[in-house]
């Protein structure tokens, strides 16, 4: 099945906690995105999400760190589509050497995973 990738900095009004923190939820708020996507390309329609099934948040994201979050459709049911997810630190500021410095990591830093369940209901179904 399909896999989809979005990209997105992190930015100032993304920060949450002290020392530009961001929240984890702006990660499941990225997976929501995500999986959007993916039940417009398989079923034609946004759908729902139900449940996330695990989440585990493995890694600190910071206002100007740029993260790559995938997933894809893992079994599809009748109306159910189980998913899985990941984020994944890309770009990261070096604010130590100046206001404008950043690198780009060879090795991207994996910052959280997850699964869950989205819905399509039959009616909304357009393809397959």
């Amino acid at each position: 099945m399909d896999k989809v990738m979005i990209r997105l900095r992190m930015g100032s009004n993304d920060a949450h906690y002290g020392g530009d923190l961001v929240d984890g939820a702006k990660m499941l708020q990225l997976f929501g995105d995500v999986a959007t996507e993916l039940l417009i390309r398989n079923d034609g329609d946004e759908g729902l999400f139900a449940a996330y099934d695990q989440v585990e948040f493995l890694a600190p994201v910071y206002a100007g760190d740029y993260i790559e979050a995938s997933g894809e459709i893992t079994h599809a049911g009748n109306s159910s589509r189980k998913m899985s997810f990941e984020a994944k630190k890309v770009v990261v500021p070096r604010k130590d050497i100046n206001d404008s410095a950043a690198d780009f990591l060879a090795e991207p830093i994996v910052v959280c995973r997850a699964s869950g369940t989205c819905v399509v209901p039959k009616d909304k179904q357009r393809k397959k």
